[in-house]
């Protein structure tokens, strides 16, 4: 329990001095994984959201999709939003155990926290239980409008690149 207080006690001041060496959410922390910029990756143990990789039947395209509880149950999630083509399900994981197998790809730690102690508890309800403290400075916002197409390492024993959009 001291371990967690005290690093997330180190990501609220990483804040607190507005460095921009701090990122959370899904979409933004894993961005700035792909980018290398992620020094330590902290994940709430019981992170609710499920890793997809889609196939677009008609196009080929892949696409990978991080879906809370509520966003699998819409079955538009599996819908193409360009071409509304029906996206097969190539593969479905755990977001914290993909985590698990594949953050060491990104040159990162990996530290996993519950939400039983108090600083704990606020960075799984104000930070949606997914963030990171950055080894520079990084406005992610500029990264926003990058194109959709990103290189992508799939696994640690296959880094074939693996052109897709990645989204939420």
């Amino acid at each position: 329990m001291s371990q967690e207080e005290h690093l997330i006690l180190r990501y609220f001041e990483e804040i607190r001095q507005d460095a921009g060496k701090f990122v959370y959410g899904v979409e933004d922390t894993l961005k700035s994984l792909e980018m290398g910029a992620v020094e330590i990756l902290i994940v709430w143990e019981n992170l609710d959201i499920n890793r997809y990789v889609l196939k677009n039947s008609t196009t080929g395209e892949i696409v990978i999709k991080h879906l809370n509880a509520n966003e699998e149950a819409d079955q538009s999630s599996f819908r193409d939003s360009d071409t509304n083509a029906e996206l097969e399900v190539e593969e479905n994981m755990s977001l914290v155990e993909w985590f698990a197998n594949e953050y060491n790809i990104f040159g990162c730690t990996l530290e996993f926290v519950t939400n039983r102690t108090p600083e704990g508890s606020m960075f799984c309800k104000g930070f949606g239980g997914i963030g990171g403290i950055l080894r520079y400075q990084l406005d992610i916002r500029s990264f926003d409008d990058l194109s959709d197409e990103e290189e992508i390492y799939e696994s640690t024993s296959n880094q074939q690149p693996v052109t897709g959009r990645t989204t939420r």
